[in-house]
């Protein structure tokens, strides 16, 4: 139940036309601050609005108000209605327009692939649907479940961003406390996007590189310096452009056609 009256300011103004309480009671009573009760009186503030009767919508008694004028630092209490009890308490799924209902199947689809951590009842909230149909959709016995494709619940318009980050982040929270263990790429999932985006990822090897671990560059640009060197030591000492052909003079030439 909630602890100020229904037209707040069209009461604040019956109470100032109608009683002898102090603007400070009044602005106490509607949510107001004593100033803006004091403007009601001097006709500066809600110029045109009809004074809300209290008494006569039962939300005050006549012996509070009665009270409350004989004591200027009493506070003036709501009537107490049964019916209203637990009222506040009881919420609904959230409403989800009848032009996006038909995306909601897509939307879980999405998280419960992309965000296994969440629970059933989180994604109940953030997209307005019920346990028995995100079941049907892990479970994949949805009647639609061959023509559904997952689509991000934010850019269906089902729920905001900071409202799903809200929930992973508090996926994530619950998952800590519980001391499950998540991968990397879990853990990134769990962050919004622009956490993700800065993370840094460590390089991988894969399984049948095993047995490589103290393979390094450093090690690699030795080995190919020692290479050369060893190639160079093997070449003729080269100290001029003629010898680079090794073409016979001509004396020898005449000799080889003699044997000949």
């Amino acid at each position: 139940m909630t602890d100020k009256p229904l037209m707040a300011r069209a009461t604040a103004v019956w109470l100032v036309d109608n009683t002898t309480l102090n603007f400070k009671q009044i602005g106490d009573f509607c949510g107001m601050h004593e100033l803006e009760v004091q403007g009601i009186a001097d006709g500066e503030v809600a110029q045109g609005v009809k004074g809300f009767d209290p008494i006569a919508n039962n939300q005050l008694t006549l012996e509070e108000i009665k009270k409350a004028e004989s004591d200027p630092f009493h506070r003036l209490k709501l009537k107490f209605n049964k019916s209203a009890v637990g009222e506040e308490k009881r919420r609904g799924p959230r409403y989800t327009p009848l032009s996006k209902r038909q995306d909601r199947p897509a939307a879980i689809y999405w998280l419960v692939k992309f965000h296994p951590e969440l629970s059933d009842g989180q994604i109940a909230k953030l997209v307005g649907t019920t346990k028995p149909t995100i079941q049907t959709i892990r479970e994949r016995t949805h009647w639609n479940i061959q023509n559904i494709d997952p689509v991000d619940p934010v850019a269906l318009g089902l729920c905001r961003q900071s409202e799903l980050d809200a929930a992973i982040q508090k996926a994530n929270e619950k998952r800590a406390r519980e001391g499950g263990v998540m991968s990397d790429d879990e853990r990134r999932k769990l962050v919004s996007t622009q956490v993700s985006l800065s993370m840094t990822t460590e390089p991988r090897m894969s399984p049948g590189a095993s047995g490589l671990e103290g393979f390094s560059l450093g090690n690699t640009n030795v080995q190919a310096e020692e290479a050369v060197e060893e190639d160079e030591a093997a070449l003729p000492d080269i100290h001029d452009a003629d010898s680079f052909f090794n073409l016979p003079d001509a004396e020898d030439e005449d000799e080889d056609e003699a044997r000949r």
